[in-house]
């Protein structure tokens, strides 16, 4: 049963490329399965979350993020009415353009992509969706609907200004509606993410000793949290004292948003999909007294954890591996993979070079990298 305001697949806008329908699964249904098998989600295993792959096989992925999110994001949505299928197809897209070491090698990327346009993950993830995945006969890409496309570029809100040239392409082509926001669905997506990094960045900071369980337990919300589990079981060993406080503090972030997300809806009582993207504000939110919480925690993470000294290091290093590797296939495009050769072959100037390269770079997974500069370089990254 879904909500008025709800994306019905039935009433999709459709794919770019026609395609006959399932006569079992929705249209929705076909965007997340096509996501889950394509080349690039599987890479996902192997991408830094916020620890590199090499410095422990219990931290995150982007992999293991994007399923927490998706689960987080179908059960939010489930709850107010929304379409399960399209809110878990955006939430397992949403990290689909991210380079190998996280925002360490994004940044790198972004910076040695100034003068050509720029790089941005989320406008690279179309990129991917609509061109770079390269398996079906009659299109590239995955031919995804307008609705999870749609969801995919502006899960974080209306798109404005300069356009990423990876999404300025496709939207010439295919008009995402930039300029609103997008449905409730994939508001939920951009949640469940907020969500889920911020339960189990904790969890991967504590593992790696970045910091202890007292400084976590004097945090907002963590410190009632901590204090409920204390009373409800006194004495309990630590690894099961800290898991029942984080499990809290997730239960609380996750009751807040739908708490929050059903009294704006009621408030602004959209009939349609399309009059959620007409509101002009987000009918999917924290409320703000979480949020304003939330923040002080961000803080603490980014101070303790993203910018530790020894996360630091690990971030020099890999950001030599990028900017060692962008300038060596720029110069010499032959170093390519083969299957990469006919993209080089038809471009027009250094920029469209230099756009492959990034593709190329930005599909990598974290030890293949690693690999290809010790190969090339003969160092190890």
């Amino acid at each position: 049963m879904l909500a008025p305001h709800a994306c019905d697949p039935r009433a999709s806008r459709g794919r770019l490329f026609r395609e006959e329908e399932s006569a079992f699964r929705s249209a929705f249904q076909r965007d997340r399965d096509r996501i889950i098998h394509s080349s690039a989600f599987r890479r996902l295993m192997h991408k830094t979350q916020v620890f590199v792959v090499h410095e422990g096989d219990s931290f995150r992925t982007r992999l293991t993020h994007s399923i927490e999110v998706a689960q987080v994001a179908r059960t939010i949505a489930g709850v107010l009415g929304l379409n399960p299928e399209l809110t878990e197809a955006v939430a397992l897209a949403h990290d689909l353009g991210h380079t190998p070491f996280g925002h360490t090698g994004e940044d790198a990327l972004a910076a040695l992509m100034a003068p050509y346009g720029g790089f941005d993950h989320n406008a690279q993830a179309i990129r991917i969706v609509t061109r770079l995945e390269r398996h079906y006969a009659e299109f590239d890409g995955l031919n995804l609907t307008w609705e999870a496309l749609e969801g995919i570029a502006k899960h974080n809100g209306p798109v404005t200004g300069p356009l990423p040239y990876a999404l300025a392409d496709y939207n010439a082509r295919h008009d995402l509606e930039l300029d609103t926001h997008a449905s409730a669905e994939a508001q939920v997506a951009a949640l469940a993410d907020d969500i889920a990094y911020n339960n189990h960045d904790l969890h991967d900071g504590l593992r790696a000793g970045l910091f202890t369980e007292e400084e976590l337990a004097a945090l907002p919300i963590l410190r009632d949290c901590f204090a409920e589990v204390d009373a409800a079981y006194p004495g309990l060993d630590r690894k099961r004292r800290r898991h029942e406080a984080t499990r809290r503090f997730f239960g609380a972030m996750v009751e807040g948003v739908i708490d929050e997300s059903y009294r704006r809806i009621a408030e602004a009582a959209p009939e349609t999909a399309e009059d959620v993207r007409r509101l002009g504000f987000p009918v999917v939110r924290f409320p703000d007294t979480l949020w304003a919480d939330l923040r002080q925690i961000r803080e603490f993470l980014f101070r303790r954890m993203y910018r530790a000294p020894s996360v630091m290091a690990v971030r020099a290093e890999v950001t030599r591996v990028v900017e060692d590797l962008f300038p060596l296939y720029l110069d010499e495009p032959a170093l390519l993979p083969e299957k990469w050769r006919e993209d080089v072959a038809a471009a027009v100037d250094k920029t469209e070079l230099a756009r492959i390269v990034a593709d190329y770079i930005a599909g990598m997974t974290d030890r293949f990298a690693m690999q290809e500069h010790a190969r090339l370089t003969g160092h190890a990254g």
